[in-house]
């Protein structure tokens, strides 16, 4: 037996390979800094834990719907209408365990062998690895670094065609930390609202950003929320990438879709996960306001450090938690780089062409670290700055 040859189209996640190198670099007795994973580095909010423990102390310990549980389904309705300005109810939300089965289950309940999908390039991994897995034609569309990572609009208006079936946006985006102007959104609405398409809107980051105004949904603008899934979750805005739990806002015809998926795979997410789940939504914000000030303070310190380094320079991203800093002064591929830092600096960082051909040239830096750990990590990197050569101007 061996595996079938659809599973040669899958990806997987390069932050994983370069943890199981520093981990093998720490076993040796290195001293490494790790900015290569992207999760928040602080506790879920106590009074979620306590909610946890209070529904394994009621039982809900049991099946509960493949859709999700009715009150945190209505409790995400609730939200999602008062963050993005649009009117939704519990029977428009998908509980699914993650943010990733709302990529994996949409995509193979709409897109066909030789379907287009347009994606962000450099992107989250994972959109281009399930456009081949089903067989589908990705198309990639460049972020341009000048315009804070958005699109270049003349470009994705060129890139559709008529089998054009999803528009997959992410803001505020991984890797780059880019956020979509409410303009570039709008004028991105107007471009697809009269296709047979329907838009991915991948917003797990949308409560971490820096900017004056909230991101900018697409999904609130006239004729546009039947054409979006909305995708977000539980794991970056609470820190609770180990509780398995994200969610899709979308459609009713395409949540009788998702649900069959989920019945067929995972039954249904935890039930004591969700009844806490219900507290982070509902309970007090703090934890998350705190977090992202935290964040900022990172960001700024971190960013400045970087733009020290001979060859480096790095834009203060407008959203998530990574620096992605263009290195393409320092005449290396940014994967040589990547592997100089962690063995030569014991810094953990990642290759930016691991995102998209438009990646190479840069490094993904997460600074969900101790601003004295990032301060740390932008010391070593400039420590061994001779060992390139970075091209002058």
């Amino acid at each position: 037996m061996r595996l079938a040859d659809r599973m040669n189209r899958l990806e997987i996640e390069s932050a994983f390979d370069v943890l199981v190198k520093a981990r093998a670099l720490e076993a040796r007795g290195r001293s490494v800094v790790h900015l290569e994973i992207g999760e928040p580095d602080f506790p879920s909010p106590a009074h979620v834990i306590e909610a946890a423990k209070r529904a394994l102390d009621e039982g809900w310990t049991h099946y509960g719907p493949p859709q999700g549980l009715p009150d945190l389904r209505d409790a995400i309705a609730a939200y999602i209408s008062r963050t993005r300005g649009i009117t939704v109810s519990g029977k428009h939300v998908c509980v699914v365990p993650g943010g990733k089965p709302i990529i994996f289950f949409p995509m193979l309940a709409l897109i066909e062998p030789g379907d287009e999908v347009i994606y962000p390039d450099p992107g989250f991994p994972i959109y281009r690895s399930m456009i081949q897995f089903l067989g589908a034609k990705g198309v990639p569309v460049p972020l341009v670094e000048e315009r804070g990572f958005s699109f270049d609009l003349d470009v994705l208006r060129d890139s559709l065609s008529a089998k054009t079936k999803m528009l997959i946006l992410n803001s505020p985006e991984n890797p780059t930390g880019g956020v979509i102007p409410p303009e570039d959104v709008r004028a991105i609405a107007a471009m697809v609202k009269d296709r047979d398409l329907i838009v991915l809107s991948d917003e797990i980051y949308s409560r971490i950003y820096y900017t004056p105004e909230a991101p900018f949904s697409i999904a609130s603008l006239p004729g546009m929320q039947e054409k979006t899934i909305i995708l977000d979750g539980f794991s970056k805005t609470y820190a609770m990438t180990g509780w398995r739990l994200g969610y899709g806002v979308m459609a009713e015809w395409l949540v009788d879709g998702v649900n069959r998926l989920m019945v067929n795979s995972n039954s249904c997410a935890a039930s004591f996960t969700q009844r806490a789940a219900i507290e982070a939504l509902n309970g007090p914000q703090t934890g998350v306001d705190n977090m992202v000030a935290q964040f900022r303070q990172r960001r700024s310190a971190f960013c400045a450090a970087l733009n020290e380094i001979p060859g480096f320079s790095c834009r203060p991203p407008a959203g998530a938690f990574y620096a992605f800093a263009n290195v393409k002064a320092t005449c290396m591929g940014s994967n040589e780089l990547a592997d100089l830092l962690l063995e030569e600096a014991g810094v953990a960082c990642l290759n930016g062409g691991s995102f998209g051909t438009q990646g190479e040239g840069y490094l993904r830096f997460s600074f969900a670290n101790s601003i004295e750990n990032l301060l740390e990590a932008a010391k070593r990197i400039k420590a061994i700055a001779g060992k390139w050569q970075p091209k002058a101007g």
